[in-house]
């Protein structure tokens, strides 16, 4: 069985507990009507004891489940940290950030992890991505979706792509909401809440994620940037059928959308699709464009195992997506990071 690189696995850290203890609104740490300590959130109520990771934990499943090295990111209900304040943000993620490293120090070959952004200050957020990159274990920066729904959304994170085009470094991009962003869209008493705001809004707003990288010249600039996007990418294997039906019709001198997404230089992972997505996606993307994602659990290894396993790819191809072109991506980052610290 080829081991898997875990290119989407998110993480609850204990480094942010006092921070959450001082929040007056959800996500927060309160008592239970028995006096216990509990998480507070949209999703309920959660003991302590699960309510952060731990590395010990971690690591027997991922050598129960043949997952070689798990590259870590801010789970999403931890990711108000980089909406607050730049004063406050800063410390919270240079905390998350240290932290990171430190278990990517103590246990070599078996993490990496992108980096938490204060995302209010621009300026701050790039310095801080210049931090992280020089800490052992860290590959770049999860971002959130929102960001690159447009182009023109797009524009404010420039700096960050320079930073990350510097270092040849993977940037993350995540669904989730800017700073000040109204989210999620649907609220949680309607209908089928989760199945609308975790499924089909979020595959949409991937899909025009994806858009946005691939059809705009954005990333033309940053040529030594590796992105990945999850969940394959939004519905654009199984949607870009009709893009060049009316690209036909409608600009029928333009490239179809088709060649271009399979010439952007973007990745896409796996996380929580099925066999014949995947068949799609490399149909689409090609292999070499694809890696695991899992979100960090048990059930999403599991998932992800049996749907590569069962889809019509090839063994080369599953391998590319299990292990290789994630080692590949992270090799160009150590290799310039080491670079850089033998010419300091």
């Amino acid at each position: 069985m080829t081991a898997m690189i875990d290119m989407h696995a998110h993480w609850k850290p204990a480094e942010v507990a006092d921070a959450l203890r001082a929040r007056t609104k959800e996500p927060r740490i309160g008592r239970d009507q028995d006096g216990v300590e509990v998480l507070m959130s949209r999703m309920g109520a959660q003991s302590l004891a699960s309510a952060f990771d731990d590395v010990d934990t971690h690591l027997a499943q991922m050598d129960r489940l043949g997952v070689e090295m798990s590259v870590l990111s801010l789970l999403g209900t931890f990711c108000w940290i980089e909406s607050q304040p730049v004063e406050v943000a800063l410390p919270l993620c240079r905390r998350v950030n240290d932290g990171f490293s430190l278990i990517c120090q103590k246990h070599p070959g078996r993490f990496a992890a992108f980096a938490a952004l204060p995302l209010t200050d621009t300026p701050a957020a790039a310095a801080e991505l210049e931090r992280a990159l020089g800490l052992p274990g860290m590959i770049g920066a999860q971002l959130p979706g929102n960001y690159f729904l447009t182009r023109a959304d797009a524009e404010a994170v420039r700096p960050l792509l320079e930073v990350a085009n510097r270092h040849r470094a993977v940037l993350l991009i995540h669904h989730g909401p800017r700073p000040g962003d109204a989210f999620p869209k649907v609220a949680g008493d309607t209908d089928n809440a989760r199945r609308r705001n975790g499924t089909l809004d979020m595959q949409a707003s991937l899909s025009s994620v994806m858009v946005t990288l691939c059809l705009t010249d954005i990333l033309a600039p940053y040529p030594d940037v590796s992105i990945q996007v999850h969940n394959l990418g939004g519905n654009i294997p199984y949607e870009v059928e009709r893009m060049d039906h009316r690209s036909l019709l409608d600009t029928p001198d333009e490239e179809l959308p088709s060649s271009r997404f399979r010439k952007a230089k973007v990745y896409v992972d796996c996380n929580s699709f099925g066999s014949r997505a995947i068949e799609a996606a490399v149909s689409l993307y090609g292999a070499e464009r694809i890696v695991c994602g899992t979100d960090g659990s048990a059930f999403g290894v599991d998932w992800t195992r049996k749907a590569l396993a069962d889809a019509q790819i090839g063994e080369e191809a599953r391998e590319q997506i299990l292990h290789g072109n994630a080692a590949a991506m992270m090799a160009r980052v150590a290799g310039t990071v080491h670079a850089e610290r033998a010419a300091a």
